[in-house]
């Protein structure tokens, strides 16, 4: 699990939005369907957020070990249709989490 100073608020609006290291998120609860995905909040702007928001995984339902498989089988140029049959996902899955990962490596790479 990662350490909280890996994770920096998501609240726009915030003065220590996007400041990663501030000491300024606590855990706050769980969320998912076994409860294995951390809820943190901002002491500065009191909101909540999953730890996954901001991520390609922000609304992922797939297992965390089955989505890093897909994405590392799909960057190492595997077609779609030989990473759905590797990975034990539907094809479809496959296309929505490669468009998903796209956009946010674009959004990533403009705000540089």
């Amino acid at each position: 699990m990662l350490s909280l100073n890996n994770f920096c608020c998501q609240n726009p609006l915030c003065s220590d939005s996007c400041i990663r290291g501030k000491d300024n998120l606590r855990w706050h609860g769980w969320s998912g369907h076994k409860h294995e995905i951390r809820c943190l909040r901002c002491r500065t702007c009191k909101k909540c957020f999953s730890e996954r928001k901001g991520t390609v995984l922000e609304q992922s339902r797939l297992p965390i070990a089955k989505a890093i498989s897909l994405m590392e089988h799909f960057r190492e140029g595997c077609g779609v249709r030989g990473t759905a049959r590797l990975v034990q996902v539907t094809p479809n899955t496959v296309t929505r989490y490669a468009r998903v990962a796209g956009d946010h490596s674009k959004k990533l790479t403009t705000n540089l």
